[in-house]
């Protein structure tokens, strides 16, 4: 195979990859129940006039499956913790006894469950849609090849290649989907 279609078959591999990397972190942010620390990775706490992501100005940790605590550094940051849970609309209501804030995760509703399966779906979606968009402009790049002297055998090929990690990677979009799903429906 030609070399200008190996080195773009390597770039579409990387960029596929995190599409990948990019939906599994956005469906680990899709809580199922479950206490977790990474249900607060985007919420920003203004710091001495500066949005800081809260895991850099506390401790997060998880005493049971069912309670997140934080933990802020300086006390005076309480409040403007407090707030920043409220405003991020996860769904929580911070609980400020002086020196930490709890927050205690509700058991889901089965109405609740399929909302977030629709919400796990959706972001399933965006990632087979990044997967094709690679996949489109691989495509691009190698039928463009053709004036660069590469033969039609080889640019069919190189198609041919840029389907089979299309296939490979959207097989794996919807297994990380599928395993989600799994556990948000787990009671």
């Amino acid at each position: 195979m030609d070399e200008l279609i190996s080195l773009q078959l390597e770039d579409s591999a990387e960029q596929m990859r995190k599409a990948l990397a990019h939906t599994e972190s956005e469906l680990t942010k899709i809580r199922a129940g479950k206490a977790m620390p990474s249900m607060l990775d985007g919420i920003y706490v203004d710091y001495y006039g500066t949005a800081t992501p809260l895991s850099q100005v506390s401790n997060i940790n998880t005493p049971d499956a069912r309670t997140l605590i934080i933990q802020p550094w300086e006390k005076n940051l309480l409040s403007t913790i407090e707030k920043a849970i409220l405003e991020a609309n996860i769904g929580l209501t911070p609980q400020n006894d002086g020196s930490i804030i709890r927050l205690n995760i509700p058991p889901l509703t089965e109405e609740r469950r399929r909302d977030l399966v629709k919400k796990v779906k959706e972001e399933a979606e965006k990632g087979k849609v990044a997967v094709r968009n690679i996949r489109k402009e691989a495509n691009d790049v190698i039928k463009k090849l053709k004036n660069d002297g590469v033969s039609e055998d080889e640019i069919k090929a190189g198609e041919g290649e840029v389907q089979k990690l299309t296939d490979k990677y959207i097989a794996d979009v919807d297994r990380l989907a599928e395993i989600k799903e799994k556990d948000i429906m787990t009671v």
